[in-house]
């Protein structure tokens, strides 16, 4: 395949952006000429890959860090339902129009033949439709599309296990199409429409149903089983950040005279040390049992001075790759990063989140059995301990999760997106009828 121009493009979070990492160096050293378009907020990160960057110029500069500076008002919604509409409507919905009129401004200077975008980048059915330009999709988070077998996206409700509770599922579609998300809804059509595209798709459906191609992050054993799949999603295995560096981390000289080794995280969003980390300290003082905990920078230093027990290593940020496999738990708030590489490595997990579609995320973990899910974003010590002991002592986590870490095994990323680029750019049929079985096929 000659090299092509590809555009990546992302919302601008670390979970849209991380994951797409280690797929454009990859396709830059395949000789492809990769650029980037996301915020400035990226900007060094893509210097230091060697990618260029495209800014946001109309879009606006909105990233996890400044959410609430930009959008004051979001403080004052308390209610889950209602932050979430706010979130979709102003951090996505809003801006589709606007990445769409920066990326025709950036075909002038780099007429891209391919844009490869998180699943969640509003952009995508303005570029498909407009552009006329072949788009992949890249899901960083797990499926969303709408499915006869399953409750809506968004609520956390894992497959309905009797016909009262598929019932009840069909009655929640309407509820969550018509009522919870229907402003959202209604707003993603008609801006839409303001731009000749019309569209009766769901807003969790719309970008799925516009990308020639989803590749969905993770493999079949942790996605809830759909009859009614849409023919262009494939699994291309576990996405992580590209990573340039292997060293042996300092503190793993140390953890052999512990009886049990946690990595406890709240991820790079979540600034509240004392939903997940302060009760997980609190849970361990003084045990033979060793707690990593990465706090993103926030509070760093204050939980240092707080819990100086021998037995608790606080840091901003380390690298999970380098201390995943000395863990027997990982307990975290279940960002999809972060739960991909427990998988990977093979450690039960213990999950409390619920809030930017975390629940959807704890919900596959406690639904596979590949750890506990706590269903809330503040357990208490008590909780994190009986969760832990449950996860460490009931074989029935660590056999699944073995299970699940093989299945990751048999998934190349790379060599995925190398074919089916083959396949685009060659004019074959990228897509075949039999798709539910295509779609757990591999490249």
């Amino acid at each position: 395949m000659a090299p092509k121009k590809i555009l990546f493009a992302c919302a601008p979070f670390d979970g849209h952006f991380s994951p797409l990492t280690g797929l454009a160096v990859h396709l830059k050293n395949e000789g492809h000429d990769v650029r980037w378009y996301t915020q400035d907020y990226y900007a060094e990160k893509l210097k230091k890959l060697h990618i260029p960057h495209y800014p946001f110029v109309l879009a606006q500069q909105i990233n996890q860090v400044d959410l609430e500076v930009i959008f004051p008002e979001r403080k004052k919604i308390s209610n889950v339902i209602k932050k979430v509409n706010f979130d979709i409507q102003h951090v996505f919905v809003k801006q589709g129009p606007l990445y769409y009129q920066d990326i025709a401004e950036i075909e002038n200077e780099f007429d891209f033949d391919l844009l490869i975008a998180d699943s969640a980048f509003s952009g995508i059915p303005y570029v498909k439709e407009l552009m006329a330009k072949p788009v992949f999709s890249i899901g960083v988070l797990p499926l969303s599309e709408s499915s006869k077998d399953l409750a809506p996206s968004g609520l956390g409700l894992t497959p309905a296990k009797t016909l009262t509770g598929g019932l009840l599922h069909d009655i929640l579609h309407y509820i969550a199409r018509n009522i919870l998300f229907g402003a959202s809804n209604k707003l993603s059509r008609r801006t839409l429409r303001e731009f000749g595209i019309l569209s009766e798709n769901s807003l969790f459906d719309e970008n799925i149903r516009r990308s020639d191609l989803v590749l969905q992050s993770g493999t079949p054993g942790f996605e809830y089983y759909r009859s009614d799949l849409s023919t262009n999603v494939r699994f291309i295995g576990p996405l992580l950040p590209y990573s340039r560096k292997k060293h042996f981390p300092y503190f793993i000289q140390t953890p052999f005279k512990y009886s049990r080794i946690i990595l406890v995280t709240q991820g790079t969003v979540e600034k509240d040390v004392n939903k997940i980390i302060v009760p997980v300290l609190e849970a361990y003082k003084n045990t033979r049992t060793l707690v990593i905990a990465t706090t993103g920078g926030s509070s760093t230093d204050e939980l240092r001075k707080r819990y100086p027990q021998e037995n608790f290593i606080i840091e901003d940020f380390i690298p999970f790759e380098y201390v995943l496999p000395f863990c027997d738990v990982f307990i975290t708030n279940g960002g999809y990063g972060g739960v991909m590489m427990g998988i990977q490595h093979k450690v039960p997990m213990v999950v409390a989140g619920v809030h930017e579609g975390k629940n959807e995320i704890c919900a596959r973990v406690g639904y596979f059995k590949l750890g506990v899910n706590l269903k809330t974003e503040k357990p208490t010590p008590e909780r994190i301990l009986n969760a832990v002991d449950e996860v460490t002592e009931n074989i029935i986590y660590k056999t699944n999760i073995n299970k699940l870490a093989r299945e990751f095994a048999q998934y190349k990323p790379e060599a995925i997106l190398d074919g089916y680029m083959a396949k685009l750019f060659g004019r074959t049929q990228v897509f075949t009828r039999n798709y539910r079985k295509a779609a757990y096929a591999m490249v």
